[in-house]
């Protein structure tokens, strides 16, 4: 029962996680102040925070030896690092938009893989 309920709270936080990066990564490419907020400085590492937790008690539940999480794990060191060029590190509004676009993209891939335990995501 503990397991459906951290699953929900996994799920719960990375559409909300997703959510807040694509609203950031917006206000990073348009220049907005909107980005220097209290809320948006502290809020998503809050919610990547119940993420990672609620995803590390999952993964210690199935068994980290399943390749689909091996697969998620290397995903979501990919979206951090291109996370922060969209949203931190870019240079120009444009580097900062394709950088989001590629963001959204892995985080999509990690999504297919959660849900299909395979680490071809949907291609599989």
């Amino acid at each position: 029962m503990l397991y459906l309920y951290i699953k929900h709270l996994h799920v719960t936080a990375a559409v909300v996680s997703i959510v807040l990066f694509i609203i950031r990564a917006c206000w990073s490419v348009k220049g907005s102040p909107l980005l220097q907020s209290g809320f948006a400085r502290i809020a998503p590492h809050i919610i990547d925070t119940i993420l990672l937790l609620a995803g590390i008690y999952l993964a210690s539940v199935l068994g980290w030896h399943q390749p689909w999480i091996a697969a998620k794990i290397v995903g979501l060191v990919l979206y951090i690092l291109v996370g922060t060029l969209a949203i931190k590190r870019g240079k120009t509004p444009t580097s900062r938009t394709v950088a989001a676009i590629v963001a959204v993209v892995i985080f999509l891939y990690i999504v297919g893989v959660a849900m299909t335990k395979q680490p071809m995501s949907w291609l599989a």
